[in-house]
């Protein structure tokens, strides 16, 4: 997430089971945050006045450099496949999620994460991110949004390996890596009081801040289809879903879709196309949710 969140990035996709790279999620225009890791073997939103009910319903420690970026390699064998098209669709309807996490910390080289406690168990993860994917975040006015858990997975993967206890330089924490701002943003928009130190809590709240994603671009740029289907998306970054929510994940929904022209505030019109600024980062998560070790768990 980000404005919170760290990221591994795959350093093939033939070399899945051997590396992982740690990049940044967030909410702002700074860059792309990585962190390499080898592996051995936010302001209270007010929810809109028609649906104010909208809450959600109820492993071995690495040696870590930062500021690896993931391989081009990897990134270019891993393309979306090909199929339908889900092309962004302006909207002219009133936003809804007018708010947004704030700008994430811009990456910290030179620094290796550290870990704190003792590290859940790839049993214990596997049951979180199940158990996180498993719930409704948009019970009423969207409550058909599912985040599937393929992607969980491959996100937490991607941002952490699955590490329960790492905490990355740039404040990004645990499993999904997200950054205290991030957690304070969901907690207020949903009025909860998930725990970022707590491996159950944060994969709760990586899931739930990729529903908010899927609800706030679902909205803005595909005319409220909030399906995150891989059938919708074509070799073109742009032309699904899925695809601008996982790169949404990592450098904010400012960077990706946008609700105004630079200069211009809501309400300002159909908003301003998509754009994908890190496409290594999508096409890896894209790779993990098919062929990640992760999902054998």
């Amino acid at each position: 997430m980000r404005r919170g969140v760290g990221r591994w990035a795959t350093a093939a996709v033939a070399a899945l089971l051997a590396a992982s790279v740690v990049t940044g999620c967030g909410g702002g225009d700074e860059p792309t945050r990585e962190v390499a890791v080898e592996l051995p073997s936010e302001a209270p939103v007010e929810a809109p006045a028609d649906d104010p009910a909208d809450l959600p319903s109820d492993e071995p420690p690495a040696e870590a450099a930062m500021g690896a970026r993931p391989s081009p390699s990897a990134s270019r064998t891993a393309k979306p496949t090909t199929g339908r098209a889900g092309a962004p669709r302006p909207t002219v309807k009133p936003l809804t999620e007018t708010k947004a996490p704030p700008a994430p910390k811009p990456p910290v080289t030179g620094c290796k994460p550290s870990y704190k406690g003792t590290a859940a168990t790839r049993g214990q993860v596997k049951q979180a991110l199940t158990d996180a994917a498993a719930k409704t975040y948009w019970p009423v006015s969207a409550p058909d949004i599912k985040v599937p858990l393929n992607l969980v997975k491959a996100t937490a993967w991607q941002e952490s390996g699955w590490q329960s206890n790492i905490y990355a330089c740039d404040s990004g924490v645990g499993l999904m890596q997200v950054q205290p701002p991030t957690a304070k943003f969901v907690n207020d928009r949903f009025e909860k009081s998930y725990e970022l130190d707590a491996y159950r809590d944060n994969a709760v709240l990586g899931a739930n801040y990729l529903a908010w994603l899927t609800k706030k671009i679902g909205d803005s740029h595909f005319g409220s289809d909030y399906r995150l289907d891989t059938s919708l998306c074509t070799s073109e970054l742009t032309s699904c879903l899925l695809n601008a929510v996982i790169a949404a994940y990592n450098v904010g929904p400012g960077k990706v879709a946008p609700d105004c022209e630079p200069g211009k505030s809501p309400p300002c019109g159909p908003p301003p196309p998509l754009r994908i600024p890190n496409d290594t980062y999508v096409y890896n998560v894209r790779a993990l949710m098919t062929e990640c070790v992760c999902l054998e768990y």
